[in-house]
């Protein structure tokens, strides 16, 4: 069991990426707050995995926004009593289309979510985790943050700052026991799936499988064994990382 007794937040655990790191840190002993803005695929995570056995617990909120953070943090330690990572993983995209037809609406959902949110993390975790001598943050940022694709400018623009974000925090944070470190996946079959591609018909996604080395979509389980990695023990020396989960994109 290599997060046994650890205690996780999850955050976009309803579906995807996230449900996938939720569920595969379960299996290795830790227990998971799964946090979701939607409800529904939340309650659905976590239901399955306290059926199978495991402790995952709902807990709604935007993570756009500071109160959710704090409320957040409060409901993880009232559950298990202690936290040991968290992995920012909600995130959103604008569709693909040109740079100027993107609305000024969409450019700032894109921001909060994917960039705001991780400000709120740290103003509401950093001083637990100091107090309790360290911790993990990992991000799940994107390989479009490292080779951008055309149409997802300010989308590109976003990951690329959670990324240097995330290297700063972990060495100023370093000196306080915090790694930070950031998981990059290609893109992958989920939710979001059909607005990076700006459709999906089986030409568009022939397109975009072309460019994977690998020949194929990211899985929720490719970047869940990366994270389960990076959040372990054994990753007790790595901070300031980027992993590119993308079967060869970025090379």
């Amino acid at each position: 069991m290599r997060l046994k007794n650890k205690i996780a937040i999850v955050t976009g655990a309803g579906s995807g990426f996230g449900e996938g790191i939720a569920r595969r840190f379960v299996e290795e002993g830790c227990r998971v707050i799964v946090n979701d803005l939607k409800p529904e695929g939340g309650e659905r995570v976590a239901k399955e995995i306290s059926s199978a056995g495991g402790q995952a617990k709902f807990v709604q909120g935007d993570v756009s926004k500071a109160a959710d953070w704090d409320r957040l943090l409060k409901a993880t330690l009232d559950a298990y009593g202690s936290l040991d990572i968290v992995i920012n993983n909600a995130g959103t995209t604008h569709r693909n289309q040109p740079l100027l037809n993107v609305t000024e609406e969409q450019f700032d959902r894109v921001y909060a979510v994917n960039v705001k949110s991780l400000y709120h993390s740290a103003r509401a975790v950093v001083p637990y985790f100091r107090k309790s001598g360290g911790g993990v943050f990992i991000t799940i940022a994107s390989t479009a943050g490292v080779r951008p694709r055309p149409g997802l400018v300010w989308y590109n623009g976003s990951k690329g700052a959670a990324i240097v974000i995330s290297r700063a925090m972990a060495v100023e944070l370093a000196p306080d026991k915090i790694r930070v470190n950031v998981v990059n996946p290609v893109a992958g079959d989920t939710p979001l799936l059909a607005e990076f591609m700006g459709s999906d018909t089986p030409e568009i996604r022939a397109k975009f499988i072309a460019s994977i080395p690998l020949g194929r979509f990211s899985k929720p389980i490719d970047i869940a064994n990366a994270c389960l990695y990076l959040a372990s023990d054994e990753a007790d020396f790595i901070t300031g990382a980027c992993i590119e989960v993308d079967g060869g994109r970025c090379v």
